[in-house]
């Protein structure tokens, strides 16, 4: 097992109600790793009982926050013992679900496809290869319920924002920016660059359980269909 990144793990406390566990300070498979062993090894905890008052954990790329109830739990000893549990080096033993997701890469849906092939310079039908041809993985969830951001994307497709975010983007683009690729699960002001369009439903509020589709550690491979398939 590998050692953790130098000064990681630490904690950090978020007011009087929460405590940020940090793993590391780049966006790499190693320490989400870690962060997806932290909050499995977590959840188990809180099943059990063993760690009274917490209410909720959010993992990101490479930190989990842990809310809690700071007249159930005592914030000094809870401190102690995420520190401790983090200290552990857990790791994610097995990858999450695999899900294969329909997308139209027709070009009124996918508005900027043009423009990163030629970047790239590759051919469209090149782009849409190596998307297709990718296995995502899911590292967190963010700035709307259920907008997933995906790792993996190919090198040669990495590329900052637009200069000039749109007003305006669709329920189900798919985008890229920088090193990641997402979808946004409602109709949304951003900036990433849109390569094409998904019909499956990211975030239901009737599954009170799972409202989100995706989970981190999941992984995400996209199929190219037509339109038709959306329900357009």
């Amino acid at each position: 097992m590998s050692l953790p990144a130098a000064g990681y793990p630490r904690l950090l406390a978020l007011g009087d109600a929460a405590f940020t566990v940090e793993f590391g300070d780049g966006i790499v498979p190693e320490t989400h790793a870690r962060v997806l062993g932290f909050a499995a090894a977590l959840d188990t905890l809180v099943a059990d009982g063993r760690l009274p008052g917490v209410i909720e954990r959010v993992p990101t790329f490479r930190s989990v926050t842990v809310y809690f109830d700071p007249e159930r739990a005592a914030s000094g000893v809870l401190g102690e013992t995420l520190l401790a549990l983090a200290g552990e080096g857990r790791r994610a033993t097995a990858s999450g679900r695999l899900w294969t997701l329909p997308v139209c890469f027709d070009d009124d849906l996918a508005p900027d496809l043009a423009d990163v092939a030629a970047r790239a310079g590759l051919t469209r039908e090149a782009v849409i290869a190596l998307l297709t041809a990718t296995e995502f993985s899911v590292y967190m969830l963010g700035f709307l319920p259920g907008f997933p951001y995906l790792g993996g994307l190919p090198a040669v497709l990495e590329m900052p924002r637009l200069a000039t975010p749109r007003s305006r983007v669709p329920a189900g683009s798919v985008a890229i920016a920088g090193r990641m690729c997402a979808v946004y699960p409602w109709h949304s002001p951003g900036g990433w660059r849109l390569v094409g369009r998904t019909g499956a439903r990211l975030f239901d509020t009737t599954q009170a359980a799972r409202p989100a589709l995706l989970a981190p550690g999941d992984r995400v491979r996209w199929q190219a269909v037509g339109r038709e398939a959306l329900g357009e």
